[in-house]
């Protein structure tokens, strides 16, 4: 707290029991003060739910910055996953389908921006707080502030494409992941990158057609960017028409990271929902980007990521935090509505740890 120089004047001219009250409360103020910076990070309105009727959209601020965004409320149930064999430009690695169930979960409006991601990755909430003069710090702070945050980028990770309100783009999955950890401390909030089979169901929305909003790709103009219409760039955020259940740019702009190991016959020989990251390469990307033509930025197109991503990184080793050749590349989060045990969590965190 900053006392002005015109109390000591002010003081002075008060009586003795005047001034010890006037200590007195100042002492109350900078008391409070501090326990005001030891408190819980705000919870979200909304943001709480006991059941899946219960759940609502909602906006999370992360603490210490300017940088926020909202949660869109996914009804679980069931659907088929992958593409059926009569759809037009379909990949054998989008089949046989087959009918899953998914759980309900919240789902990041948009892919997640330069604006979120730059608060960890440079470490923006810390240098807030040392740089501001009494800046407030939560208890979650303290538990955020130890997960590990990227080394500084060689270059500018956005290659020109722009940042303010534009995907984050060029993290390594292990990148991503560690992300989701450290949103997860700092908020009080379990987030994590959606399972394939959670983006799929998500990027449907209900439908069953080779696009969120139908066969046609003359209406893909209408919902995402690609190579027809992108100049060659990644765009800003939300400004092309959402899917059926309010979430935007989920056919192209940029790839977006799943939790998945990526496996060309793991449909075929599935025998769970979920192929956990077990080894560095390849993982799964969903949604196709924006240099993409519009066949790879159909619901169940598959891609898989490969040491040429980092092809142009100078550093010996190669950094673990990023893809400088993945300029295509960024992701989202989601929140389960049941929050998994530590265990569970745990499992999530470390799947690969060993090879990043």
């Amino acid at each position: 707290m900053r006392l002005s120089s015109k109390v000591v004047p002010v003081c002075s001219a008060l009586g003795k029991k005047s001034l010890v009250s006037l200590m007195a409360i100042l002492s109350f103020a900078v008391i409070s003060h501090a326990n005001a910076a030891e408190k819980h990070a705000p919870t979200p309105a909304n943001s709480a739910a006991k059941n899946a009727a219960d759940m609502k959209k909602y906006e999370e601020v992360i603490f210490g910055s300017d940088a926020k965004f909202v949660m869109v409320p996914i009804p679980g149930g069931k659907f088929m996953m992958g593409s059926a064999e009569k759809e037009d430009k379909r990949s054998a690695d989008e089949g046989p389908q087959r009918e899953l169930t998914v759980e309900p979960f919240w789902m990041e409006e948009h892919e997640t921006t330069w604006d979120e991601y730059q608060v960890y990755m440079y470490n923006l909430d810390i240098q807030k707080r040392e740089a501001v003069k009494d800046s407030p710090k939560s208890k979650e702070d303290d538990v955020a502030d130890v997960v590990s945050r990227p080394t500084k980028p060689y270059t500018d990770m956005s290659f020109g494409m722009g940042k303010e309100g534009c995907p984050a783009v060029c993290m390594t999955h292990y990148a991503a992941r560690t992300y989701c950890q450290w949103l997860s401390a700092k908020t009080g909030r379990y987030y994590r990158l959606p399972t394939e089979a959670e983006w799929e169901y998500a990027c449907r929305a209900g439908s069953k057609t080779a696009y969120s909003f139908g066969d046609d790709p003359k209406q893909l103009g209408d919902y995402a960017w690609f190579s027809g219409n992108s100049k060659e760039k990644y765009h800003p955020v939300m400004k092309k028409k959402p899917n059926a259940w309010g979430l935007y740019d989920m056919h192209g702009n940029v790839d977006e990271w799943v939790l998945d190991q990526y496996d060309e016959v793991f449909y075929k020989n599935a025998k769970s929902a979920f192929n956990p990251p077990l080894k560095l390469y390849p993982h799964v990307v969903r949604g196709g980007a924006y240099d993409d033509d519009p066949e790879a930025v159909r619901s169940a197109t598959r891609r898989g990521s490969n040491k040429d991503w980092k092809q142009q990184d100078p550093q010996l080793p190669q950094s673990i935090w990023y893809h400088t050749d993945a300029q295509f590349v960024g992701f989202r989060v989601i929140r389960p509505l049941v929050e998994p045990s530590a265990a569970d969590k745990k499992k999530i965190w470390d799947a690969g740890i060993e090879v990043h």
